[in-house]
């Protein structure tokens, strides 16, 4: 009874009438929701198009409406904005609310307690969490162990994991965990899963959409061994462009809907950093190294210039800022700073930081190791005298120049960064494949790529 009353209530919250298959996941989201297990989760898969996002949302609104507690989470601070803006409920990222800081002095993060009870989590974009053990200053280093083992503290908590498994897995694995069934039956959950593969007729009619589509079946046939062949002829919301013109469209996206709401999408950090020196200097012109208004992507997590900030637990590889002022540009240990001024443009805040100037050329993860090698060495020095090494670390680590941010320019961006962002004017450089690179992964980074888009894609140098 309780199930056919909530299916009621959130087939009346949907702004069209559902499909045959919306109809049953409502179903099975109203059977959940009505079942006395105690640890049980929903693992909902489903395409762009689908009307996954419509379904969610009508849901949480529904709960709101009984009084049912819900938690809104997401991978990323990006992602959690998107999320916020279609459910209509704020959205928080997984790490901001799973884990706290041990003490004001260490760069370390907990597992917190669970306090919520009777509350259902909600995590999008789960096909971003991942679980190699590689983020050893939060919890265990394995999101979605944390993940899992923090909601299931909390008295009668539930959870619901929403993804896409055509998109890109985490970086360094073959799928995403999370989107899983044995892998989360493996922590002992009672898992109901659904996915919907049916596109409304609404997205249907975007070029976009009917591409990605394109896109899936493909990868479902495991026909991904030649250049896609994409439809692009009397649509108006994707179309090829070629390099030459590429200057011009940037800048009219630049001027219709803002820098905000525009990126290029690229294969590798190399071309993502010849975009954005080419972006700056040709659409921007923008001779200065940085200048205000330049948009960053902060590319490792910082813990130091968020702590007179209370509200900002740590700066998020990742997180979009955009340069608010430039103070003073300082030399020290051979490399090159600038103090600045900086505002997100996911979340609600303001602050000043130094930031690295040399971390904005580097062209991969490899070169910027090595950069903080060479970083943490000369800083060393400066330390030599302290002979207890612990003392020595503590004192080294709290070294202004040590923990400058380290970003690069955010008009282009490879597609793992861009994962979870929505932007309505989305660049893919299409990049020089050859025949024998066009694989499984290629189309789920096209895929991917693609579904970033809530307006037009423009296809740089396509090859038909």
């Amino acid at each position: 009874m309780l199930g056919n009353y909530l299916y009621d209530i959130i087939t009346k919250e949907l702004p069209f009438e559902p499909t045959e298959q919306q109809h049953e996941l409502i179903r099975l989201l109203g059977g959940f929701m009505t079942d006395p297990a105690v640890e049980k989760a929903f693992l909902l898969k489903g395409y762009a198009g689908t009307g996954k996002t419509s379904v969610v949302s009508a849901l949480v609104r529904s709960l709101h409406k009984l009084q049912q507690k819900t938690v809104l989470l997401a991978p990323t601070g990006r992602a959690a904005k998107v999320l916020s803006s279609y459910a209509g409920f704020p959205a928080f990222t997984i790490h901001k609310k799973i884990y706290r800081q041990k003490s004001m002095a260490e760069s370390e993060f907990q597992l917190a307690d669970n306090l919520h009870t009777n509350t259902l989590f909600i995590v999008d974009e789960a096909s971003m969490i991942s679980n190699t053990g590689g983020d050893t200053e939060f919890g265990t280093g394995f999101l979605l162990d944390d993940l899992i083992r923090f909601v299931y503290n909390g008295a009668d908590c539930s959870l619901l994991l929403l993804g896409d498994t055509a998109q890109l897995p985490p970086v360094m694995q073959e799928s995403s965990p999370a989107l899983d069934k044995n892998k989360l039956e493996g922590y002992g959950l009672k898992i109901t899963e659904f996915t919907l593969t049916q596109v409304v007729r609404q997205a249907l009619e975007s070029g976009i959409l009917y591409n990605a589509t394109l896109l899936r079946k493909a990868l479902e046939d495991e026909l991904t061994s030649a250049m896609p062949r994409l439809k692009l002829s009397k649509l108006t919301d994707i179309k090829a462009l070629s390099g030459m013109d590429l200057v011009d469209e940037v800048q009219q996206s630049y001027d219709g809907v803002g820098v905000e709401d525009t990126i290029v999408i690229t294969r590798s950090n190399k071309k993502a950093n010849m975009y954005n020196n080419g972006i700056r200097g040709r659409v921007m012109m923008r001779e200065e190294e940085i200048s205000n208004g330049d948009l960053l992507m902060i590319t490792r997590n910082n813990y130091f210039w968020n702590k007179p900030y209370k509200e900002i637990d740590f700066i998020a590889n990742g997180d979009i800022v955009e340069v608010v002022r430039i103070r003073k540009f300082r030399e020290m240990y051979g490399f090159r700073f600038v103090d600045l001024t900086l505002r997100s443009l996911d979340f609600d805040w303001e602050i000043d930081a130094r930031v690295w100037l040399e971390s904005l050329q580097s062209e991969s993860p490899a070169q910027a190791a090595e950069l903080s090698r060479k970083l943490f060495e000369a800083v060393a020095e400066d330390y030599a005298d302290i002979k207890n090494k612990r003392e020595r670390y503590k004192q080294m680590f709290e070294n202004e120049f040590l923990n400058a941010l380290q970003v690069k320019f955010a008009y282009a961006v490879t597609c793992h960064k861009a994962q979870g962002g929505q932007w309505k004017k989305v660049f893919i450089d299409m990049g020089m494949m050859p025949d024998a690179e066009i694989d499984r992964n290629y189309y789920r980074w096209l895929y991917t790529a693609l579904t970033r888009a809530t307006e037009s894609v423009f296809l740089v140098n396509y090859v038909r």
